[in-house]
């Protein structure tokens, strides 16, 4: 036997053992990585999609929560009527500890009886407005000739409010019993793209890279300006703490009381304003009355199409005396000023104490019937539940509902019952519950199906999603984000560190058409893309609530106090 050294790289023999020894490392790794890849029970996920696309009742949800009930702002009879027609859907299905749980206070609710308006002279035309949330009732019809009093709202609130101090200068005795067209000419634009949009895999292959970094914002800073700009504006608050955001609302309904006190002593009827936005008779309302009762109640005020407001003003500016007929019937809810949310549960077995829950805001803006903002993701909720129930699928986690009230207004309805079950976000104090939260799936961006998961900064939880997704690939649904995205129900759990995911949606007409707007109605639901987000969440919540562990989390975040810290 001829004696060689095992490292010399000339050895046949040294050629061989290196062979032996990477197989050996490779099927380890391969074998550890087979171990270590997040299970996924495919005759499930088959029967859910089966489920989800051959007995649907998707649209029978829609009809009651849009048709039946809308709109259903919170503290309204609509709203109301929401909730009590669900809480009687989900019994009947065999769900659990189904129940309005309360919570508040929220404030005054508000509805509309009667809307008119009409343009009488110099030639007749039926006017496309609604009234404003919590606006008063004109005193019977309204008849005259608008004049013009233009206020120009400026985005930073230094100068909106030097603006509103101007008017009311301008303006003191000069508006007793008047119509008074509020706002200067508003602009519109041809449409430069399309209404409907989908993302599309470059856009989608964009959202899953990181957020941009952006330079620190001094928030002490006295003379610190809002940015005007959408974009900058939202990386300036993605960075706000809460009190500054907090300090801005207050700021802004301090400055809205002052306008809305000055109208009122000038004795105004009626106050008519564009909408903010939106054409071909969508009118995307702005605001002007409050759900807090302490706040001055403005005089009757409605918004219209931009066109249609624009043609007034430019008659009423030439010297035409263009004349109006307006009837404003609403009602203040003012009985109980707190408000509910609708829970149900399918009881797990095994890890019963432990929970899984999905939720959507039951609750509309005043003046919109509320169909893709979000009796859309109220549906697909109740929808998933529906699923899970048929198919008697066994959960070793129970698996909790939430619709929720109030979201509208500021998550209020989601971060009360957070606050209640699982932790305070201002101090950090948590209860014993807290630990036994897997995981909340939150759905509420429209009528758009599901193309993935905004990931709200836990990277941990990637290769558990990703692997969740893949069997949804075929329907569209690939792309995970890291990106914090925000508005919405999920944040109150992320706020004191629990996983709570939303879901990233085709936009299709929501910017565009419906969110907040008259025209957010049953027929702007697509409902193909509702049922693949029933198919795919049903499957989420499924192997959430059976996987061997929960799902990771990030480490807890900071206390946010809305109040800035004393000292500070």
């Amino acid at each position: 036997m001829i004696d060689r050294e095992p490292d010399d790289p000339s050895s046949p023999l040294s050629k061989g053992a290196s062979m032996r020894i990477f197989l050996c490392l490779f099927l380890t790794a391969l074998s550890a990585g087979l171990r270590a890849a997040e299970p996924v029970d495919l005759n499930v996920v088959h029967s859910i999609r089966q489920e989800a696309a051959n007995n649907s009742q998707l649209m029978d949800h829609l009809f009651q929560l849009v048709d039946v009930h809308g709109p259903r702002l919170t503290g309204s009879p609509g709203f109301q009527g929401a909730a009590d027609w669900t809480v009687q859907q989900l019994e009947a299905w065999g769900l659990e500890n189904v129940k309005q749980e309360k919570w508040g206070p929220f404030g005054q609710g508000w509805s509309i009886d009667r809307f008119s308006a009409h343009l009488v002279e110099p030639q007749y035309e039926l006017l496309i407005g609604v009234p404003l949330g919590w606006s008063p009732s004109t005193a019977g019809v309204v008849k005259g000739a608008p004049i013009l009093a233009p206020l120009r709202r400026e985005s930073n609130r230094k100068r909106d409010e030097a603006a509103v101090d101007a008017f009311i200068e301008k303006y003191k005795g000069k508006l007793k019993n008047q119509i008074v067209l509020i706002a200067p000419l508003k602009d519109v634009n041809p449409q430069a793209e399309a209404a409907l949009k989908r993302w599309s895999d470059d856009a989608l292959r964009e959202r899953a890279k990181a957020p941009r970094l952006v330079p620190p914002i001094d928030f002490d800073d006295p003379d610190l300006e809002i940015p005007a700009t959408p974009e900058k504006r939202r990386d300036f608050f993605r960075q706000a703490p809460r009190w500054f955001r907090e300090k801005n609302r207050k700021e802004r309904r301090r400055i809205q009381n002052k306008l809305n006190q000055f109208l009122v002593d000038e004795g105004v009827v009626l106050v008519m304003h564009p909408a903010a936005r939106g054409d071909g008779g969508t009118v995307f309302p702005p605001r002007a009355g409050s759900r807090i009762v302490e706040d001055v109640v403005p005089p009757p005020s409605i918004a219209i199409t931009p066109e249609q407001y624009n043609r007034i003003y430019r008659l009423a500016d030439k010297k035409v005396s263009p004349r109006v007929e307006v009837e404003v019937r609403t009602q203040f809810h003012r009985d109980d000023l707190d408000s509910i949310n609708v829970i149900a549960e399918l009881p797990g077995a095994g890890k019963k104490d432990e929970l899984v829950m999905i939720g959507a805001h039951l609750d509309s803006t005043a003046q919109s019937l509320g169909a893709t903002d979000n009796a859309a993701g109220s549906a697909v909720m109740m929808e998933v539940m529906r699923i899970l129930k048929a198919l008697d699928l066994k959960l070793a986690r129970t698996v909790r509902l939430a619709l929720w009230g109030g979201e509208e207004q500021g998550l209020l309805g989601s971060e009360a019952y957070v606050k209640e079950h699982f932790g305070d976000s201002e101090t950090m104090r948590l209860t014993g519950r807290h630990q036994k939260l897997a995981a909340y799936f939150n759905f509420d961006n429209g009528t758009g199906k599901i193309r993935g998961v905004y990931l709200q900064g836990n990277n941990i939880v990637r290769p558990i999603l990703n692997a969740w997704l893949q069997p949804f690939a075929d329907m569209g649904a690939t792309t995970l984000s890291i990106r914090e995205t925000g508005g919405t129900d999920h944040l109150s759990f992320d706020r004191v560190g629990l996983p709570g995911f939303q879901f990233i949606q085709d936009p299709v007409e929501y910017e565009a058409r419906t969110h907040h707007s008259n025209m957010d109605m049953y027929d702007r639901i697509q409902p193909g893309d509702l049922m693949q987000a029933s198919a795919i969440i049903a499957s989420f919540v499924y192997h959430a609530a059976n996987r061997s562990e929960m799902l990771p989390r990030k480490p807890l975040p900071k206390p946010q106090p809305k109040e800035k810290p004393a000292g500070e």
